[in-house]
């Protein structure tokens, strides 16, 4: 009998998981979709046309003096991603080496990643059939300036694929709390001018280098509408984008159940929406025709509509909440129709959902006649519901000192101003998209693209002792100190002085 069950041991503990690793590895031969074998790449010269304005034909890409970096591609999906990856190949290069960076950090094992890495391309390796060709054409067509350097995690394009999953994942990792983020919008006779606004924080936190080198990107595709989005290196999904009818997208994460499969990442609904969507009722549209793999909420602000909705979308269905009102906010669960029992289960992250849209909504309540500095000051707000104190770095708190970017948009005017670091305390530069889409691709002088009178002035908070206290907190690992990614041995950027 002892011999059976050292058998049963070996079998269970050994030959399973080799078998397992077997079945992955051979699962992840599927490779780049057959039409993709027939693109021709194009020839592309990237020249410096004067300091840090580069260009190759009519895209460009340059510095900003604020630290955001601005870039402008045109054209066909694949050219699009060609052009893109040649001109931010080296910030495509950083972006990936700081996000394997953190795996290793976070997975120090070489096994365990090995089974991590694997585990991720089994559960998408059917990720490409959710995606519209034309996403997969664009990242294809960044994936061919991704470094070598890593092609031992897998192919440039299996790389920049399973990237843009990056946010579902981290949703599905709850535990990590990667993903909580806060957006509003308000109008009528709540602003001035009854313009639409539109405020978000993105706290998708990887650590500070992750956020320090930021793209506002400027696209102008073949087929679609002009939009600018807030992104990084490789990526070619939307969290925060506006397009040129006034039309903006933010996504924010609610309760999911564990996936059973993946479909299609919930940036690459959203940049559908921002893309092909001119109103509320076509963002719809394009949302239920997707299937999403996480539960999420979707902010749609129309200024051809002349307000904002929350698109509520589960796996398995999709609904619309209007609160019917002149302002609207969302923090990370679902208030309309597929409004459960989440928030009555009194688990900690619905307890710091719950938290956030109270204090936001007392906020607006309290305010009138807002513009886009004031939807800042709410940005940057630090206290819990009540105006009562919490720790720095609280989730029950608006600005939690960890936000990847914070962006307020007009979208009556076709402004967007957004964040510089650190975190939204730094200036807000504003873009003034129609001025932008006519200037940027045709410079041939490196100068601000920003509207420098619609800018915003960084918080006066970063002259204060308290701020000074929270730095030092993240420099000596006591900064949310039961938080993995603020530990000494975490992977948080040291801070200069």
């Amino acid at each position: 009998m002892s011999k059976v069950l050292k058998f049963l041991a070996v079998f269970l503990f050994l030959i399973v998981p080799l078998v397992i690793v077997i079945l992955i590895a051979f699962n992840l031969r599927e490779g780049a979709p057959d039409y993709l074998d027939d693109l021709k790449e194009p020839e592309v010269e990237v020249t410096v046309i004067d300091g840090t304005l580069k260009g190759a034909a009519g895209n460009r890409l340059r510095l900003s003096e604020s630290g955001l970096y601005e870039l402008y591609v045109e054209g066909k999906p694949f050219e699009r991603g060609v052009y893109a990856g040649r001109l931010t190949k080296d910030l495509l290069r950083d972006q990936e080496k700081i996000f394997i960076d953190m795996i290793n950090k976070m997975v120090p094992s070489d096994t365990y990643r090995f089974i991590l890495k694997s585990g991720i391309y089994f559960f998408n390796r059917k990720i490409a059939s959710n995606i519209a060709p034309e996403n997969i054409k664009e990242i294809y067509g960044i994936s061919r300036s991704a470094s070598s350097e890593f092609d031992s995690i897998g192919s440039g394009y299996m790389r920049m694929l399973n990237y843009h999953a990056a946010h579902d994942i981290g949703h599905m990792l709850q535990n990590l709390n990667l993903v909580a983020c806060t957006a509003f919008s308000m109008w009528g006779d709540k602003t001035i001018d009854s313009d639409l606004l539109t405020g978000r924080n993105f706290d998708f936190y990887l650590g500070e280098k992750f956020a320090e080198k930021k793209i506002v990107e400027f696209v102008k595709p073949e087929k679609g509408i002009p939009f600018a989005m807030i992104v990084w290196g490789g990526m070619t999904g939307v969290v925060s984008g506006m397009n040129i009818e006034g039309l903006s997208v933010v996504i924010n994460a609610a309760e999911s159940e564990i996936p059973e499969k993946s479909a299609t990442p919930v940036t690459l609904v959203a940049r559908e929406i921002l893309q092909y969507a001119e109103d509320i009722d076509s963002a719809l549209k394009i949302a239920r025709s997707r299937d999403i793999f996480v539960s999420q909420n979707f902010l749609i602000s129309s200024a051809n509509d002349g307000k904002s909705v929350v698109i509520e979308k589960r796996p398995e269905n999709t609904e619309i909440f209007d609160k019917n009102e002149n302002s609207i906010s969302v923090t990370n669960h679902f208030q309309g129709p597929l409004k459960g029992d989440y928030l009555e289960k009194g688990s900690l992250p619905a307890r710091h959902s719950l938290g956030r849209l109270n204090r936001v909504n007392e906020l607006i309540e309290n305010g009138e006649n807002f513009d886009a500095q004031a939807v800042v000051k709410i940005l940057r707000d630090t206290k819990q519901f009540g105006g009562k104190d919490v720790k720095p770095g609280s989730e029950l708190a608006i600005n939690q000192f960890l936000a990847h970017h914070s962006v307020v948009f007009n979208n009556t005017k076709k402004i967007m101003n957004v964040s510089t670091k650190p975190w939204q305390l730094g200036k807000f530069v504003a873009y003034d998209l129609k001025k932008v889409f006519e200037t940027f691709p045709k410079m041939e002088k490196d100068q601000e693209i920003f509207t420098e009178e619609m800018n915003i002035e960084k918080d006066e908070f970063l002259e204060t002792e308290e701020f000074k206290k929270i730095i030092e907190s993240r420099r000596n690992g006591t900064f949310k100190s039961d938080d993995i990614r603020f530990s000494k041995d975490g992977f948080n950027k040291k801070f200069e002085e």
